[in-house]
């Protein structure tokens, strides 16, 4: 689903800045969370000094995590908070008014750009490229060509500047605004512009990369709105990608392509070799990586995506570091402990702890922090009971029980798989528990098994959860 752009389809990168005490009482959070819904979920000021009522603020909460796909529940919680702090467009989500009629595209499909000025923090060549290769992405899904001109009037202007910089819309300096763009029109129609203000680079984390926030832009220039799925490269807020694994998301292509068509020279059997295959729900021999939950949700990972499965049963799948993008593709093995509020990533030796997207400081770890041999090369899957606080651990075919409470292996183990749960000849390569069962993954199949008796229930396909 695609949101309507407001101000001229003015798009703006930004870093929501605390603001100062909205309420005599209310605390920073709360200021920061009513600034962020008034600037872009349409919560407006009160008329009078009487403060605003407490379901109004309530309604708007809501609202906002809808659009995110996060707990709908109308509270400041962790995550709600998080997602707010994220860099992000200016742009509102929700609109307060209409905006153009119509959906408003370039008339042609050769278009012209011009770089007026350069950034200090890379050479020349890198911004040329990096903006060569941001108009790329979208050239390659559409019959659009672009031509870089060196002087004239081009459609689509790019530069770097600081504050005022020649439109209504200034810049505010480091860790702020980093850039915004116009849709399609005459004049500024099309036209980038770039905070200097910013620190940009080519790949580093340490900064923005200007590839990304480039391409983004150029989404605007070429009249798209925002997307509300996440890993989209239109979704309002900015998360580091490896610029040499970046692809468009299947959203961002339907939404270029509902303006200008596919790309007519590229044949759909001969995919792009730097592209990642996007995993099927449906291929009969999909086996998953890892399964887990995750703050009452359910998580199924293969290769560089995930499915979220959400409490109401729809399902969403993103590329994995657009919600984590210090985590590992191809990832072993994962599992949730609510009472840390952490999920664990499992890959070869090394196992990830994450709270929300940041990652634990410490880690990546070894596997022998967990107690396991120097001789275990990798875990296969992971499931965590929270009931019991215990976390079992698959390595080929045989388990530890790891006791979260005492951080030790309890004495004993390993046990086999076979032994532990009947009718389990495979390795397992996956596991989680859901409403009192657990649920082990061997290849194609998923075995069920009653979560405390052991006992085995039925076998099903490695898609039972997941849409088909």
């Amino acid at each position: 689903m695609r949101i309507h752009c407001q101000l001229c389809f003015l798009a703006s990168l930004v870093l929501v800045i605390h603001a100062g005490p909205i309420l005599q009482h209310a605390n920073k959070d709360e200021a920061t969370a009513e600034h962020y819904l008034k600037s872009f979920y349409n919560l407006t000021d009160e008329t009078t000094a009487v403060r605003r009522e407490a379901s109004q603020l309530t309604e708007t909460m809501k609202e906002m995590q809808k659009f995110f796909g996060l707990r709908v529940t109308g509270k400041l919680d962790k995550e709600t908070m998080e997602m707010m702090k994220k860099p992000r467009c200016g742009v509102p989500d929700v609109a307060a008014y209409s905006t153009f009629e119509g959906k408003p595209k370039w008339q042609t499909n050769k278009l012209t750009y011009r770089i007026m000025n350069y950034t200090p923090d890379m050479s020349k060549a890198e911004v040329d490229e990096s903006m060569e290769k941001a108009l790329q992405v979208w050239a390659k899904v559409t019959p659009l060509k672009f031509t870089r001109i060196y002087s004239g009037t081009a459609d689509i202007v790019i530069s770097f500047g600081t504050s005022y910089h020649g439109d209504a819309f200034p810049f505010d300096g480091p860790q702020g605004t980093l850039a915004h763009a116009f849709a399609p029109s005459h004049g500024i129609g099309g036209d980038a512009h770039f905070d200097d203000d910013e620190f940009f680079t080519v790949r580093s984390t340490k900064g923005f990369v200007l590839f990304l926030v480039a391409a983004h832009e150029f989404g605007h220039s070429l009249g798209l709105s925002h997307s509300n799925v996440r890993g989209a490269l239109m979704f309002p807020t900015y998360s580091f990608t490896d610029p040499d694994r970046f692809s468009l998301s299947s959203d961002d292509i339907r939404g270029i392509q509902s303006l200008y068509g596919s790309n007519g020279d590229r044949t759909p059997t001969q995919p792009d070799p730097e592209v990642p295959i996007t995993p099927n729900t449906c291929d009969p021999n999909l086996i998953l990586d890892a399964v887990t939950t995750l703050r009452g949700e359910t998580l199924f990972f293969k290769d560089s995506f995930f499915w979220r499965r959400s409490l109401n049963r729809s399902v969403t799948q993103l590329p994995i570091k657009s919600f984590w993008p210090n985590a590992p593709d191809n990832i072993d093995a994962a599992y949730e402990n609510p009472v840390q509020d952490k999920l664990f990533f499992f890959k070869g030796r090394q196992v990830w702890a994450f709270n929300g997207i940041n990652v634990e400081p410490g880690y990546p770890k070894t596997l022998s922090s967990f107690g396991l041999p120097l001789s275990v090369r990798k875990v296969s899957a992971a499931v965590h009971d929270k009931s019991s606080g215990k976390t079992l651990l698959f390595v080929d075919k045989v388990y530890y029980s790891y006791d979260e409470r005492a951080k030790k292996m309890d004495r004993g183990y390993p046990h086999r798989v076979k032994g532990g749960f009947p009718e389990m000849t495979g390795e397992v390569t996956a596991a989680h528990i859901s409403s009192g069962y657990i649920y082990l993954y061997s290849g194609t199949n998923v075995f069920e098994f009653g979560l405390y008796s052991k006992r085995y229930l039925r076998v099903l396909k490695n898609n039972f959860f997941l849409p088909c």
